[in-house]
This record gives C-alpha cells, structure tokens and sequence, in this order.
C-alpha cells in the first residue's frame, strides 16, 4: 500500500502520536463532562482551554528538553517543529468542540454531539492502528484486528483518564 504524498508526509512527521495523545485526553474530558453535561458552549470552552493549556505545556515541554540536548551536543528540533507538535495535541483535544458548537446552533441534539464525539475519537484512533499495520505490510484481516486492538487500548486509557481527571 502506498500511500498518498500528504498522507505519508503527516505519517513520518512527530504529529500523529500528539494527534492520538491529544484525541485520549479530548475524549476522557468529554466523558467526564458527560456524566454531568454542562451547557454545549461550557463543553466548548472546557475543550478549547484544555487544548490551549496542553498545548503550551507541551511547548515548554519540548523547548527545554532541546535546550538540554542542544547542551550536551544531542539533536533539536527547530522552534517551528515544536509548535506544529504542540498544534497536533491541541487539534486532537479540540477537534470534538465542533459536535458541540453544532449542537450550540440547534444542528444536533447534545446527546447526539457527546456520542458523535466518543465514537469520531475512537474511530480516529483504530483508523491510525489500522492504517498503520496496512502501511507495514499486514493484510486487511490483520490490520483490522491491529485497529480492533488499537480501540480497545484507547478505549481503556480514556476510561482510565475520566475516572482520574
């Protein structure tokens, strides 16, 4: 399987781990919020000042780790690599606010936008697991069962994360 130049591009680059990492935190905070939902616009908000926060903190994170490499004569990336990963982590934290402003502007009932919410960040994640078992080789049975695998590891860990958050 060859896949497209745009695809295969955004696959080598450091964003699909903080697109997954941002998406288990996006999830585990609609969880939690679903347990006792707020209006759709406090759902927003909760969602876009977690990915602000997170993606500053990965930021900071990741520019004084390369200080630190850069100190002992260890490989850096540049400051624009660090900001398009710390975007990445934002992007999987917020992506489900859309359900949610959809929901704002009477397009979607708010139960629907939680449930579209879970199951696009689930689907999200088998459909990098099966993505890349395919690019690795696997046939499609496998590289089903890799997704299967992939979603039900996600699924634990956004449990997990909304019983601790």
């Amino acid at each position: 399987m060859h896949p497209h130049p745009r695809l295969a591009s955004h696959l080598r680059s450091g964003q699909v781990s903080r697109i997954i990492y941002g998406s288990i935190i996006g999830l585990a905070l609609v969880l939690t919020m679903e347990l006792h939902p707020p209006s759709s616009g406090t759902v927003v908000g909760a969602l876009l000042a977690t990915a602000v926060a997170v993606a500053l903190a990965e930021l900071y994170s990741e520019a004084i780790a390369a200080r630190a490499r850069a100190s002992v004569g260890g490989h850096t990336e540049s400051f624009g690599t660090m900001v398009g990963v710390a975007l990445a982590v934002a992007w999987g934290i917020a992506f489900p606010s859309v359900f949610f402003i959809a929901a704002k502007l009477g397009l979607m009932e708010q139960e629907t936008a939680f449930a579209v919410a879970k199951w696009t960040g689930l689907g999200l994640v088998a459909a990098y697991g099966y993505l890349a078992a395919r690019l690795s080789g696997a046939n499609v049975a496998s590289s089903l069962l890799q997704a299967a695998f992939a979603g039900v590891i996600a699924g634990v860990l956004i449990l997990l994360k909304a019983f601790v958050h």
